[in-house]
């Protein structure tokens, strides 16, 4: 590390020790919220002075600060959404210290909305480009196979484009999977995918909040160009022991929770979750084969969090996941034996410690590991190895952070941090053994770097009109002989034209300097993580947003319109025909470096978003719409021209809808609508024969087949990158809970349906020969396949 940067480091270190001092005649009220039933610490709680603009909300681990002027007699609110608002009368002549439990309310109507605000107003907040979903509303939204998925909801999201059919891909603001800065209790999680992309890793029984956030990014985040998604995960209750699980279609699962002491200063938290698609599917295998074949896939995940409570100065806690995918294939009449897996793994250690009531700390020890990994190995008649592959790719972290936050008056919140991480990259580790021809390639290529930064912003209240949020991200990177240093400046802010109307701005500059490739046509999760060299530079965007926001108060509604344009550069992809797995070509394998494949370009976004959202009351739920525009340039794609990437979208539109009929039953419903994807097809197919220059575009192979003649993508047949749009995705899904309380727990029965009018969206297109009839002659035609049609589902889920 630089000798500048440890200079910082020692600064933040000193600040951070120094007691703060209280202005004359102020004095400070601070301390935790947490939920009654359980002493979770509730993120994000608003705490405010009722008939003023002051207030605060609570941090990452539940702790709030707010210093005014003193006096014998106030009065101090608490509010959250889904609980029951708190007040309290304090006399602060003094500093107090007031630690609040809410308690958990039923769904709260549009009287319960008039009698206090529940959240954070969006029109009062500097942040923009922002959006969060309560876990309990993610749990009533219809899901595939009844699996409720974290990242699936965000899909829902405007800004977020989905990726292939079904599937938890993200794409945001015109950025790639790889932009997306993926954070599970500090610990960066770099494949976030089950099931080959149709689930996300993240059981939504371990987690306790989730934000996105899509632009003005606040300077304590850096590394991604497009989008930070935080998830937080639940601490364990405190108070008693507390059980959920289900039983799914395809899976099931199980949480615990509960003391670790008799004085309830610890808790623990475990959920496990695992999919049974192989015991189900083995004997079908078996006797389709005929008994030959053994095959199957499976994926699992395990949470796990402890903490400890020393007092009101410290708190310690531990978190894990772990989590694998896994398929399997053994035929004994072709003497194979084939496997595929990937897996994360996290671990953070977290302290908190509380220097005063104005200055908060928390040092993070974090640790991340992400592998894929395929092999395949035929055998002789006599049971030696003729042929066998491995392959390993993968990247690991190890990471120290420091966060401070101070609340020196109401109109400052100041946060300043650094973070350094040691990579170890392994883009390529093949081993190929070949006894026919005697060859032996063991390629192992290890690479190690060093990614520091550090970051200070403030959250500052000028006036009662205006909030900014300005803050300084500088970044390091050290591979090698390549060295880089970059600032990142940040800024947001709010100015307040009426009461509950603001007009928001942001600019944010971001770096990143972990690559992803990936081989999309083959289909299956083949991520190479690499890192930045002397050759292969740091991806860098500039986004500047502009827009609205509206607080409908006596209802709960909020409405968001903002504008946007992210322009990218040095973002990298596979030159034609590349590939990092050198099968087709062992000999090369420890010849050809990763760099050799790829080509640098830039990108570059443009859009507008509009989001209205209803967070409380017996009808809740959002309607999102995206309109925008996607390019990207390389000099060696697309002979050089500008082409649409393959998620480029110009209409999205989602309506989600929940109702609380009664106590006992919930509706829920959604919508979506996308413009098809833009994709690269052949214009043609040349053979010994060809009775017409005509290529005829069609559907499913005998469903509703429709021609269009004389369809071309571009001039004598060469054929521009993604110039060929598919159709336009849509669905709609219902779900219908039932629940029902019992003596000693609760159960709810939940009945789904995916894609309920049977839209046959398009997954890929093939062409394909299609004979003569005595009416129509001999053609080739373009056929679409879809995976899913209409998808009933039922689950059971329990909490006691």
């Amino acid at each position: 590390m630089p000798t500048y940067l440890a200079a910082f480091l020692v600064t933040l270190l000193s600040i951070s020790l120094v007691k703060a001092q209280i202005p004359t005649g102020r004095s400070t009220i601070s301390g935790y919220v947490h939920e009654t039933s359980s002493q979770e610490a509730l993120i994000g709680v608003n705490v405010y002075l009722p008939g003023t603009t002051i207030g605060t909300t609570t941090n990452t681990y539940g702790f709030y600060s707010l210093t005014i002027p003193a006096q014998d007699s106030l009065q101090v609110a608490y509010s959250f959404v889904g609980y029951d608002i708190v007040s309290r009368t304090v006399s602060l002549r003094t500093n107090q210290t007031v630690n609040i439990s809410l308690t958990p309310g039923r769904a709260l109507t549009e009287v319960d909305v008039k009698a206090g605000r529940l959240t954070t107003k969006v029109s009062e907040s500097a942040q923009m480009s922002s959006i969060d979903i309560p876990v309990s509303q993610i749990k009533k939204i219809p899901a595939f196979l009844g699996e409720k998925d974290v990242l699936k909801v965000l899909q829902l999201m405007p800004g977020v484009q989905k990726g292939s059919e079904g599937q938890t891909g993200i794409y945001v603001r015109g950025g790639g999977p790889d932009q997306n800065l993926i954070i599970l209790d500090d610990a960066v999680v770099y494949n976030a995918n089950h099931l080959f992309g149709f689930f996300s890793v993240f059981n939504g029984d371990a987690i306790k909040s989730v934000e996105l956030i899509k632009g003005g990014f606040p300077a304590r985040y850096g590394g991604r160009l497009s989008s930070v998604i935080d998830l937080n995960m639940k601490e364990g209750n405190r108070e008693k022991l507390h059980g959920e699980g289900g039983i799914g279609l395809i899976a099931s699962r199980l949480l615990l929770e509960g003391p670790l002491t008799k004085n309830k200063k610890a808790s623990f938290l475990i959920s496990g979750r695992r999919t049974y698609l192989d015991i189900l599917a083995a004997p079908l295998i078996r006797a389709q084969s005929g008994g030959t074949l053994t095959a199957g896939y499976y994926f699992y995940d395990l949470n796990a969090k402890a903490n400890y409570d020393f007092g009101p100065k410290n708190k310690l806690y531990l978190s894990t996941y772990f989590g694998r995918d896994r398929f399997y294939a053994n035929d004994n009449a072709e003497s194979t034996d084939t496997g595929l897996s990937w897996g994360n793994a996290t671990g953070t250690l977290r302290w908190n410690h509380l220097f005063n009531q104005k200055l908060f700390s928390n040092l993070s020890l974090i640790f991340s590991d992400y592998k894929f990994q395929i092999s395949s190995v035929e055998k002789s008649t006599q049971g030696t190895d003729t042929y066998s592959l491995f392959y390993n790719s993968g990247i690991r972290d190890f990471s120290l952070k420091y966060d401070v936050d101070y609340y020196p008056t109401p109109q400052h919140s100041v946060r300043m941090g650094v973070q350094s991480t040691y990579h170890r990259f392994t883009p390529s580790a093949v081993v190929l053994q070949n006894a026919g021809i005697n060859q032996s390639i063991n390629n192992v290529d290890n690479i190690d770097v060093l990614e520091s930064g550090i970051y200070a912003e403030d959250t500052w209240r000028p006036s009662s009109r205006l909030r900014v949020n300005g803050g300084l991200r500088l970044s390091y990177f050290q591979q090698q002989k390549a060295q880089y240093v970059r600032p990142e400046p940040r800024l947001s802010a709010a100015l307040t034209v009426r009461p509950d109307f603001s007009i928001k701005a942001s600019y944010a500059l971001m770096n990143q300097y972990v690559h992803l490739l990936s081989n999309t046509g083959i289909g299956l999760p083949t991520d190479l993580w690499v890192p930045t060299t002397d050759v292969v530079k740091p991806q860098q965007s500039q986004q500047v947003a502009l827009g609205i926001a509206k607080d409908f108060v006596d209802n709960g509604v909020t409405l968001t319109v903002e504008g946007y344009y992210k322009a990218m550069n040095n973002i990298i992809n596979y030159k034609e025909g590349a590939s990092f797995l050198l099968i087709n070509d062992p000999t090369s394998a420890n010849s050809v470096r990763w760099e050799d494949n790829v080509t640098a370009g830039r990108g570059w976004s443009y859009g507008a978003e509009v989001l209205v959202q209803k967070k409380v009351g017996r009808f809740s739920g959002w309607v999102g719409y995206t309109l925008s525009w996607t390019q990207w340039q390389f000099a060696d794609l697309n002979g050089g021209r500008p082409y649409y990437p393959r998620y480029d979208r110009r209409h999205d539109i989602s309506v989600v809808g929940i109702y609380e009929l009664n106590k006992r039953i919930t509706l829920s419903a959604t919508w979506v609508y996308g413009t098809g994807n833009a994709l690269t097809v052949p214009v043609g197919r040349f053979g010994t024969y060809r009775a017409s220059n005509t290529l005829v575009y069609g559907g499913d192979p005998g469903i509703n087949q429709t021609y269009f003649q004389n369809v071309r993508t571009s001039d004598d047949y060469g054929t521009q990158k993604n110039s060929f749009r598919a159709e336009p995705y849509h669905r709609f899904d219902l779900g219908i809970q039932f629940h029902k309380q019992k003596k000693h727990h609760e159960r709810t029965w939940e009945v789904s349906v995916y894609n309920l009018y049977n839209r046959r969206n398009p997954f890929f297109y093939r062409l394909e020969s299609v004979a003569a009839t005595s009416t129509v002659p001999a053609r080739t035609a373009l056929f679409r396949y879809s995976v899913f049609p209409i998808v009933p589902a039922i689950s059971y889920n329990v909490k006691f």
